[in-house]
């Protein structure tokens, strides 16, 4: 597309022309789908509905979708799920040094 197609994009088109095939410049993709983390942990689709269900993975239910954002999932996979919620409810950082 060009340029000038670019600029007087009406905003429910923006997305579309953003994302054109032909485009070099194409936004990275900020969710993560259902399927997308069952083959990344070799698991099944329902299994990572429950897991969404309960907690264990971060997601948030729209109606019948689960919106699950690709920094959420990464951080989750890369703390393995481990956190300190306490902190994190509270806004406070873990204090991680030694004291004697």
């Amino acid at each position: 597309m060009k340029v000038e197609a670019r600029i007087n994009a009406e905003p429910w088109q923006l997305r579309e022309v953003l994302m054109s095939p032909t485009d070099t410049h194409t936004i990275p993709n900020v969710r993560m789908t259902v399927g997308e983390i069952a083959r990344r942990l070799n698991i099944g689709r329902q299994t990572i509905y429950a897991m969404l269900e309960g907690g264990i993975l971060p997601g948030i239910r729209l109606g019948q979708r689960w919106l699950i954002t690709r920094h959420a999932y990464l951080e989750w996979e890369r703390t393995c799920g481990m956190c300190d919620c306490s902190a994190a409810e509270s806004g406070l950082q873990a204090d991680t040094e030694v004291r004697s």
